[in-house]
C-alpha cells in the first residue's frame, strides 16, 4: 500500500470538486424564498452574524427587486459577503437563530440569498463604494487574507493609502488557500479580490514574508499605523512516535497543496493515500477528509478523542462527510504511528472516555487501557489549535506581546505596541472567515482614530 499521485482527469476533478451548495438559479426562486422571511424587529439572525449584516433589510430588498441595494447592505457590513455566503457555517450562525426554527419550519436560506445578491454585484462589477479624498495618511497591512483585506477596504474608503504585504504570490489567505474547492472555486476568489481592491488606494506587494523581508521596526518608521493579519501556519505536534514518517502531513498544508495546484498538470502530481486517517473533527479536518475521498482515496477515517457533542465542526458538515463515505471514530486518540521503510503503514489508537469539563467548555478526554490499530498509508493532522507563524519572532527586533502563539490585543485590536493592530486567526487561534472580517473592520475604525483620519 503506497501513496500514489492523483490520476483524476480534468473532467473527473471538475465533477468531484463542483459547487456542493448550488445557488438560486433564477430570480423567481430567490424572491420566493425571500418572501418567506418575517422581517423580524430586533432580528436574532443579525445578532448571530459576527459582522452584524442587516439580514431582514437585504432580504426585503431582494424581495422588492432591489438587488444592488441588497448587495450594498451586505457588503457594507462584510466586504467578503459573497465568499462568506459560500463558506460560513450558517447552520450554526444566522440560520440557527432564524425564528422559523421556533415555528418548526425550515429556516430562511440566508446564505443562499446572500450569495444570490452579492454574486451579481461581483459579476456586474457594480461600484457600490466610493473613496474619500486622500487624508495624507499611509498604513501597512501584513497579510492579504480576509482580516487584512477587510481592514484595507475600510481604510481606503476613508482616503488612507494602504500597502498590503503578502508572503504568497496571490491574496485571499484562508479563503484562497485553506477552503475546499467544492465550497469556493479559485476563479471566484480572484474576482472577489479584484472587486475589493478595485476601490483604489490599496497596493498589493507579493512575495514579502513577515520577519524575513519586512519588519515591524522598519514599517513603523515608514507608515502611520500597521495591521498584522498573518493568519496561521502549522498544527501543534502530536508528540507521538512515528510523527516524522513519510505520509504524515498537516491538514492545512494538504489543502494548500490541493488548492494551489489549479493547473491540471500540477494537480496530477498531488500525492494522496489509499487509506487515510485524519486526526480531528473541526471544519478543516472534514474538508481534508472529503477532499481525500474526492481525489481517489478508498478509505478515509476521521479520528476524534471526544464525541460529536463536543466536536468543533457542525453536525451538517459531519453528516455530509458520512454520506460521502467517510468513517468517523469518536472517543479515540492517536497513540503511535507505525511505518515500513520510513513510510506510514498503520496507526495505533487508544480508546478514550469523557471526564469533567476541562475548562474549555468541553468535557476532558481520558485515556483508557484498550487500544486498536488502523491500516493507513497517510495520516493527516487537523488538530484545530493551529498557531500563527513564528518566523518573525527570532528576526524582528520589535514584536507584539503574545500568549500561546497568539498576538495579544485590546478590544480595539491594538497590541501593546502603539499604532500596531492585529486581527484574524493570529489573535484568535482560528475562527470563521466572518470573524476575521469583523476584526479587520474593528481595527480599521480604531486605526482611523489613531492616525487622526476621521470618517
Amino acid at each position: 500500500m503506497t501513496i500514489q499521485t492523483n490520476l483524476l482527469s480534468t473532467d473527473q476533478y471538475r465533477e468531484n470538486f463542483s459547487d456542493i451548495h448550488p445557488p438560486f438559479q433564477d430570480e423567481q426562486a430567490a424572491i420566493k424564498e425571500a418572501d418567506r422571511c418575517l422581517y423580524c424587529y430586533d432580528a436574532p439572525c443579525i445578532r448571530s452574524c459576527p459582522t452584524a449584516i442587516d439580514v431582514p433589510k437585504f432580504i426585503k430588498q431582494i424581495s422588492s427587486g432591489n438587488i444592488k441595494g441588497s448587495s450594498h447592505t451586505i457588503l457594507s457590513a462584510n466586504i467578503f459577503g459573497a465568499g462568506c455566503a459560500r463558506v460560513c457555517p450558517t447552520e450554526k450562525l444566522c440560520e440557527s437563530s432564524c425564528v422559523m426554527n421556533d415555528l418548526k419550519e425550515k429556516p430562511i436560506s440566508i446564505g443562499r440569498l446572500q450569495r444570490y445578491s452579492t454574486d451579481r454585484a461581483i459579476q456586474k462589477g457594480w461600484k457600490l463604494f466610493s473613496r474619500q479624498p486622500s487624508c495624507g495618511k499611509k498604513v501597512a497591512i501584513i497579510g492579504a487574507g480576509p482580516a487584512g483585506l477587510s481592514c484595507a477596504h475600510s481604510l481606503a474608503r476613508e482616503g488612507v493609502e494602504v500597502d498590503i504585504y503578502e508572503k504568497d504570490m496571490e491574496g485571499g489567505g484562508l479563503m484562497r488557500f485553506g477552503v475546499a474547492g467544492y465550497k469556493i472555486d479559485l476563479e471566484f476568489c480572484r474576482k472577489e479580490m479584484d472587486f475589493i481592491t478595485s476601490l483604489g488606494g490599496i497596493h498589493l506587494k507579493y512575495g514579502m514574508t513577515f520577519g524575513k523581508d519586512i519588519f515591524l521596526e522598519t514599517l513603523r518608521q515608514n507608515y502611520d499605523s500597521i495591521f498584522i493579519g498573518i493568519g496561521l501556519s502549522s498544527s501543534p505536534r502530536l508528540s507521538i512516535k512515528g510523527e516524522e514518517l513519510e505520509g504524515v502531513i498537516d491538514a492545512s498544508k494538504l489543502i494548500y497543496r490541493i488548492r494551489f495546484s489549479d493547473d491540471p498538470k500540477e494537480r496530477s502530481l498531488i500525492s494522496i493515500g489509499e487509506k487515510v486517517v485524519v486526526i480531528g473533527m473541526g471544519m478543516t479536518a472534514i474538508d481534508a477528509a472529503r477532499q481525500c475521498l474526492r481525489l481517489g482515496s478508498s478509505q478515509v477515517t476521521l479520528l476524534y478523542r471526544r464525541t460529536k457533542y463536543e466536536m468543533p465542526s457542525t453536525e451538517k458538515e459531519m453528516e455530509e462527510a458520512l454520506q460521502e463515505g467517510c468513517r468517523i471514530l469518536f472517543l479515540a486518540s492517536p497513540m503511535e504511528i507505525l511505518g515500513e521503510n520510513s513510510k506510514v503503514s498503520s496507526i495505533i489508537c487508544r480508546k478514550m472516555r469523557l471526564g469533567k469539563d476541562d475548562g474549555s467548555g468541553r468535557r476532558a478526554s481520558i485515556p483508557m487501557d484498550e487500544t486498536f490499530e488502523i491500516e493507513a498509508d497517510m495520516v493527516v493532522k487537523a488538530l484545530g489549535s493551529l498557531l500563527p507563524s513564528q518566523d518573525f519572532i527570532s528576526d524582528d527586533l520589535m514584536i507584539p506581546n503574545m500568549n500561546n502563539g497568539k498576538i495579544l490585543v485590546d478590544s480595539h485590536k491594538q497590541s501593546n505596541i502603539p499604532g500596531v493592530f492585529a486581527g484574524g486567526d493570529c489573535i484568535n487561534g482560528g475562527k470563521e472567515v466572518v470573524d476575521s472580517v469583523e476584526d479587520g473592520k474593528i481595527a480599521a475604525k480604531a486605526m482611523l482614530t489613531y492616525i487622526s483620519c476621521q470618517p
